[in-house]
Order: C-alpha cells, then structure tokens, then sequence
C-alpha cells in the first residue's frame, strides 16, 4: 500500500496571520490594515495573508488525497510556532518527509503518521508539517479502507462508532452585531467569541465587553427561535489580566459579575489572562477555577494560550487548570494527536474543545470534524475564515454526512 508520489502546491488560509504582539501593544487599525511596525519575529507587517501548502499523496490507484499545512493566526504568540513560511516549509517537506511518505504503509494510519513524523535529530517538524501530511495520511487510510476518516479513528484507538452530534462554536471576528445575529438565526450551538483583543474592545475595567455579553444575550432572547439556548463563549486574548491586574482573585470577581449579568446562560471566557509561561499559567488558572466552582459560578474558563501541545494539554487536564481545553489542531501537530489530546481531556473531567484558526482551509476542517465526532469532543469551532456563514456551512454539513453515513453502516450491521 505505498504512495506512488507526493505533490506539493502552495494555496491560501482563509484569513490572516496577525502579529499578536503589536495588536496588544495598541496598533490601529485603518480599515481592515493595522497600523505601525510589526513586533513579532518574522512578520513583515503587523497583518498578513495566511498561507497554506497542500500536500497530495498519489496512490497505487491514482487517486490523489490531500492535506493542508498552515499556521495559526497569531502565529510566534503564547509558545507557538513561528510565522509560516511557504518556501521554507516546502523545501523541509521535499527534503525530509517525503522520502519517508514513498516507503510506508499507509494502510496502517497511526504506523504511518509516527515513521513519517519522527522527529530529526532532536528537532521536531515544524507542526504545520505534522498537521497537513497526518490529515493526508488519514485520508488515505481512508480511502484504501474504503471508510470515513472517523471510523479510522475509531478502529485505531479502539472507539465505539459515535451516534451523537459534536456542538458547533463560531466565531464572529470584527462584525460582531451583524455575525452574532448570522448566529443567532441558524442556531448555532455555542456564540460568539467576539475577537476581544485590544484595549479598544475590552473597556475600562471591561465595561465594553461587559455590555457586549449583556447585548448577546439579550439579542438572542429577542430574535432567536422559541426554546434556542446558546453557550456564551467570549475569547478575551489574555485582557482581563491586563486591565485589572493578574491577581487570581480579581480576575475570578470579575468573571463571576460577568456571568450574574447574564442569568440563565453558561458562559465561557477563553484565555481570561496570560501568567507568561505554561506553568504559571496552570498554577493561577487552577486558582481562578477553584475560586469559581467555590461560588457555584455558571462561568467556565477556557485555556488556550500556554496550552499548545498535547504535553501541555497533559499538564493542564491533569492539574484541573481549566473547565475547558482548547484543543488546537494546527498547535498539537498531528491530527492523531488531537484525537489523543480529546480523549485525555475525557479521561481527566475536562472539557474537550477541538477549536483551530480562522486561517485553516476546507480540508483541514472537514479533518478535523471527522477526528471531533470520533472521540465525541465537547465542541468543536466552525472553521475556516471569520464570515460565519462559510464555517459554519463547511463543519456543519460535513458533520451531518458522516453521521449519516454512520447511521447507514450501523442499520446495515443490524440488518
């Protein structure tokens, strides 16, 4: 079952990669351009077009399965790789990986992803590297199989054959009022994450975002369909720390206030602050979640920030750091990995999110469906871009296939 060639064809994320930094620092935005120098190690200008590079593998039968790799949107920020480079991530892939692709049975999904991803020397491949070639290696055991990408995952961690939908999380980016209302009328699960990421948008003292979770939920009381009942989800990129300080308690105040002003709703904050390193990050967000199951709060925190890798996914889950995990495909490197780090979350109580970047493309998130329905994840993001609609669409209906398909199989094997 060998691959007969590789090919390689650079394409484009969905949206841009953003230095985080200079965001933070208090760049200005001129329409849709941010203002000044970039900060971040290689970026060029504070905002810049994702890239992404396809990889397709030709099979003994000619057909071709592909991958993408890519980058976050804040790529270099909170311990992640830096910016993706498409030359050099080309060439990596030309001189090391695909050689390993041409002389290994792809049949054998989990095999093949660890011969071909095996580090170099003791220098790990980039992670966008894993993530695109270990999608493609997926969808070949899939095809040669002649299954979903999910049942592989099944068969290759021992999993039941999933029944139940994963809830979809969408993100609204800069429109906020006109996405969340896009939100709002298809009923999307879990809204709205806001893109709370500057001074500007948070407030002083975070009022600003106060009021905006107060609109959400009023928004949707008023427009939403009879009996429609969101998660609030808001990713405030680390600015509850940096405007009220990063004593745990206070932050755990003002989260606490912020969701007794929206009665009746759960409410997830992502990245309330940023401690500065991983283990700084688990000893005060374990504070801040202690003091928020002392109170009862219907608030949950959501980590990202300081949790990349399926390492520090361990370390977080195990230490009870969080209520959620943002598990973050093209961060954990290999799509087998995020499959393990979901059912890690699992084993220790925490809240699986398989979330990702705006910057992703089709493929990797009809991937990444496939990996979150499998393992029965908590959630999971609507993806690629920040247009809602599009995400929405591409997650949801590749959801609604499988499970269909799933469906089939199993009257089949009743029958």
């Amino acid at each position: 079952m060998q691959i007969k060639d590789v090919l390689l064809t650079p394409g484009n994320g969905a949206f841009f990669y953003d230095d985080q930094a200079a965001i933070r620092a208090g760049a200005s935005q001129d329409g849709f351009v941010y203002v000044g120098e970039a900060v971040t190690p290689e970026f060029k200008s504070i905002r810049v077009p994702a890239a992404s590079l396809s990889v397709g593998l030709v099979l003994v039968d000619h057909t071709v399965v592909w991958g993408d790799m890519m980058s976050v949107q804040y790529s270099g920020a909170g311990g992640r790789d830096p910016l993706f480079e498409t030359a050099q991530i080309s060439d990596l892939t030309s001189r090391i990986v695909i050689p390993r692709l041409l002389d290994v049975d792809v049949s054998r999904y989990l095999p093949a992803c660890t011969k071909v991803l095996e580090p170099v020397g003791r220098s790990r491949l980039p992670l966008a590297i894993e993530y695109g070639v270990s999608q493609a290696l997926l969808r070949a055991a899939a095809h040669l199989q002649r299954k979903t990408m999910a049942e592989i995952i099944c068969a290759e961690f021992d999993l039941p054959l999933p029944t139940c939908r994963v809830p979809v999380y969408c993100q609204s980016g800069d429109a906020r009022e006109i996405n969340v209302d896009k939100m709002i009328l298809k009923s999307v699960d879990v809204l709205p994450h806001g893109l709370i990421n500057s001074r500007r948008k948070f407030g002083v003292q975070g009022q600003t975002f106060m009021e905006f979770v107060k609109w959400v939920a009023a928004r949707t009381r008023q427009i939403g369909r009879p009996g429609y009942h969101p998660v609030l989800h808001f990713d405030v990129y680390g600015w509850i720390g940096e405007e009220i300080g990063l004593e745990p308690q206070r932050i755990a105040d003002f989260i606490c206030g912020v969701a007794e002003s929206v009665p009746g709703f759960t409410l997830n904050i992502e990245s309330p602050a940023d401690f500065g390193s991983t283990q700084a990050q688990i000893e005060n967000y374990a504070k801040i979640v202690s003091i928020l199951d002392g109170r009862g709060s219907s608030a949950r925190i959501v980590v990202d920030e300081r949790c990349n890798t399926l390492e520090d996914i361990r370390l977080f889950a195990e230490a009870k750091a969080t209520h959620v995990i943002q598990i973050k495909p093209p961060d954990v490197g290999s799509i087998a990995d995020t499959a393990r780090a979901v059912l890690m979350c699992k084993a220790n109580k925490v809240g699986a999110y398989v979330g990702g970047s705006c910057t992703e493309t089709d493929l990797s998130a009809q991937a990444s469906v496939h990996v979150s329905v499998a393992t029965q994840a908590d959630m999971m993001l609507a993806k690629p871009g920040m247009g809602v609609d599009e995400a929405f669409s591409i997650v949801g209906n590749e959801q609604n296939r499988l499970l269909a398909i799933l469906n089939r199989r199993a009257i089949i094997n009743v029958g």
